[in-house]
């Protein structure tokens, strides 16, 4: 089956589920976060507490290995899946069990220790309710923390039914609740040994945190007098005093919760007695408390993550989902599509590689867009799209060396010398060469490339959606435009700035006219503007993984802005996208130029972020600015995804209201172009369903009548191919010379 027919499949019968929980969990961690004064503090002091532990591991680990067995456990590490499966077999088999009853635990789910156990004739019943449910159906989880996800309460009724056949037969959530509760509860007393994973493990104390909704883990724990805890190394942290921080995040961050249901701390061999179910009458205290404690913990690829620079961040994650919940094409397709052998959402690439493999990592890598909703949201920091674009930029170097395509290769060479990403990657990396040519070229290049047979050829060969509009090259670029004319400031009128618009590929080349009005608009509030000949940022190879090439392109803008940041000009950023380039990703990319890199960072913003600046701090005139016009009944404002997660979105709608509009706004967390994502055959329409959301707002009620404004060019395309009405980009609402 193709991608984009698996998709569509998961789309159709999971999609609904997943975006409704999703979107639940994701809208409760805005609302919980939003109660702490400091959630940033938190999440720095978590963040420390995690690269101090991974920095001190294999100290950790002994540390924890004596503490254990002071205590009277035991603690093996394992090298792999099979040294631990291995290792919980003998012990499952020295206690003659025949049942194992299991809390949810994503690192067995990691070794498939289920199957292992039954293997060998052991009843392995999960008792976290979304985890049993997957195991009567016979599927794999969707997501870190809710496993079921993709399943609807009426769903879950009807295997239920045909499977158990229950008089009368099951129908509401607490029906549901009450049969799984009680069907449970008979197998945890009839169980010889109880599972766990660990949520984290104080290495000075050997207590474990385990962090639930549900209490089974506690029931898994007390009914049995054998407990296994299996637990990746990346868990162990110094001391119980460090489970502070992520006790108050992990709930928040992953379903909303300001505090999940149960948060267990077992420091084992655990006193409490063994529950007898057949005594209803000896005394509790007067029980068995003898009981046996295996700490299984587990490498498998982990330590070699913990040296390897770009990977090491992956082991901070305390699987908490906020990456998928907030992940719009999460929403649409769920983990089963969004996800590896075992993890899912955007950190499951850093863990399928590590673990699984870099060609376990590539079935799904794509998936991640780059559009940082889940930088903000990840409660220890990860840098997560940097993670899926190292990866991606491996996959590329151990593609087939001899797919070089003479078009596209030799029209568009780059730094990657190394292997060869597929055309259609290699195609949209090097887009600054294909802008030029069109340029040069248009109208013919226009026409050409929208001509029938091309389209053909361009969705066979590079996997360009023939359904999408394709961008119309200018012939005269935006920067050929302001090179060409004279300054449109006058001396009376200046606020003594000086600034570069820097002229980012498509404001260059496609979208001209929000290039000019930006000249018009800073020019209106006094400001001497210049456009440079500078290179594209590096946007398009970076989204491709090409990191080379991006590294390449990220060296050219430093040292040509650098120049104009020294002579005393500030540069103003059309394309939210290409800021973020120069705020966040070029600090990755260019680690030797930190000092440079700074300076230019300081110096550039947004261009309505700058004019934000000019109107309220450099006393600029705002009304030498467009008014709305009479009949305008306001603007619907999308914002774009990085300019949300670098916090520049309120500065636009400031400006807007400034000038006299009325703005309401989308809370989207994307609108699926994301850059070439959109594009892509494969795709296309995860792109348009996320899109769908989108359009769902801006065709609301309130908003129909109003003008839509986005920031971003992939914003603009897709609210282009979703509307009726043309959107516009807020700096041309603002143009002194708008029509």
């Amino acid at each position: 089956m193709a991608k984009k027919d698996d998709y569509r499949r998961l789309m159709d019968t999971e999609g609904a589920a997943v975006r409704a929980n999703t979107t639940a969990f994701n809208d409760g961690r805005y609302e919980s976060v939003a109660k702490l004064d400091d959630y940033e503090e938190l999440k720095e002091r978590a963040r420390a507490i995690k690269e101090d532990a991974i920095e001190r591991l294999p100290e950790l680990v002994e540390q924890l290995r004596e503490t254990v067995e002071d205590n009277g456990g035991t603690v093996y590490v394992a090298d792999d899946a099979d040294d631990a499966n291995e290792y919980i077999r003998e012990v499952v088999a020295d206690e003659d069990a025949e049942r194992v009853v299991k809390s949810k635990s994503m690192t067995t789910e990691e070794l498939e220790v289920n199957e292992v156990l039954e293997a060998d004739g052991v009843d392995v019943v999960e008792t976290d309710l979304g985890e049993w449910v997957l195991q009567v159906a016979d599927e794999a989880p969707s997501h870190i923390v809710a496993p079921a996800i993709h399943k609807s309460r009426e769903g879950i009724a009807d295997l239920l039914n045909e499977r158990f056949d229950p008089d009368p037969p099951l129908e509401t959530a607490e029906e549901l609740t009450e049969f799984a509760r009680d069907h449970l509860g008979e197998l945890i007393e009839d169980a010889d040994v109880g599972m766990t994973g660990a949520n984290f493990v104080a290495a000075e104390s050997g207590t474990m945190a385990l962090v639930t909704s549900e209490g089974n883990a506690r029931k898994s724990v007390a009914a049995t007098d054998t407990h296994v805890a299996v637990a990746g190394v990346e868990k162990i942290v110094p001391s119980v005093s460090d489970f502070a921080p992520f006790v108050e995040l992990i709930g928040r961050s992953g379903t909303g919760q300001d505090i999940t249901s149960y948060i267990s701390l077992f420091t084992p061999p655990v006193d409490t007695p063994t529950v007898d179910f057949a005594d209803d009458e000896t005394p509790l205290s007067e029980l068995d408390a003898d009981r046996e404690f295996h700490l299984v913990l587990v490498d498998n690829g982990r330590l070699a993550m913990r040296d390897d620079d770009q990977l090491r961040e992956t082991l901070y994650c305390i699987r908490c989902s906020a990456c998928s919940n907030s992940c719009a094409n999460f929403q649409s397709v769920g983990g089963h599509a969004f996800g590896g052998e075992t993890y899912s959402g955007g950190i499951a690439t850093g863990w399928e590689a590590g673990i699984e493999g870099e060609d376990v990592a590539a079935e799904f890598n794509d998936l991640c867009t780059g559009c940082t909703r889940c930088v903000n949201a990840c409660p220890v920091g990860i840098d997560i799209p940097w993670i899926n674009t190292v990866v991606r930029d491996r996959i590329n170097r151990g593609a087939d060396e001899g797919s070089f395509d003479p078009l596209v290769d030799g029209l568009t060479p780059d730094a990657e010398d190394e292997g060869s990403p597929p055309l259609g990657k290699r195609f949209f990396g090097n887009f600054e060469t294909v802008a030029k040519l069109g340029s040069a070229t248009a109208p013919v290049s226009n026409w050409l490339a929208d001509a029938g047979p091309s389209r053909w050829a361009m969705e066979r060969v590079l996997g360009v959606d023939r359904r999408r509009y394709l961008p119309t090259f200018r012939r005269e670029t935006f920067s050929e435009w302001a090179q060409s004319r004279p300054s449109g400031r006058t001396d009376a009128e200046g606020t003594g700035r000086r600034v570069v618009v820097y002229p980012d590929l498509y404001t260059d080349h496609v979208l001209t006219d929000r290039g000019k009005a930006t000249v018009r608009v800073l020019e209106a509030l006094g400001c001497d503007v210049t456009v440079p000949d500078v290179r594209s940022s590096g946007r398009a190879p970076y989204s491709q993984g090409m990191v080379r090439t991006a590294a390449d392109h990220a060296e050219d803008v430093v040292e040509s802005l650098s120049e104009y940041v020294a002579a005393g000009y500030d540069v103003a950023v059309v394309e939210p996208s290409d800021l973020a380039m120069i705020d966040r990703e070029y600090e990755k990319l260019l680690p030797e130029d930190a000092d440079a890199l700074e300076t230019v960072s300081a110096n550039t913003y947004e261009a309505l972020e700058y004019v934000y600046g000019l109107v309220t701090q450099e006393g600029a005139d705002a009304s030498a600015l467009t008014d709305p016009r009479p009949d305008e009944p306001g603007v619907v404002y999308h914002s774009h995804c990085q300019q949300r997660t670098l916090g520049l979105e309120s500065h636009t709608v400031a400006v807007l209201e400034r000038v006299g509009y009325d703005v309401t706004t989308t809370d989207v967390e994307c609108c699926g172009m994301a850059g070439s994502f959109g594009y892509k055959t494969d795709y296309y329409e995860i792109s348009m369903d996320v899109g769908e959301q989108l359009r769902g707002q801006l065709d609301a009620p309130e908003n129909e009548a109003r003008i839509p404004v986005a920031s971003g060019t992939s914003c603009l395309e897709q609210i282009d191919a979703l509307l009726a009405r043309e959107p516009t980009h807020p700096i041309e609402l603002l143009d002194p010379n708008r029509d």
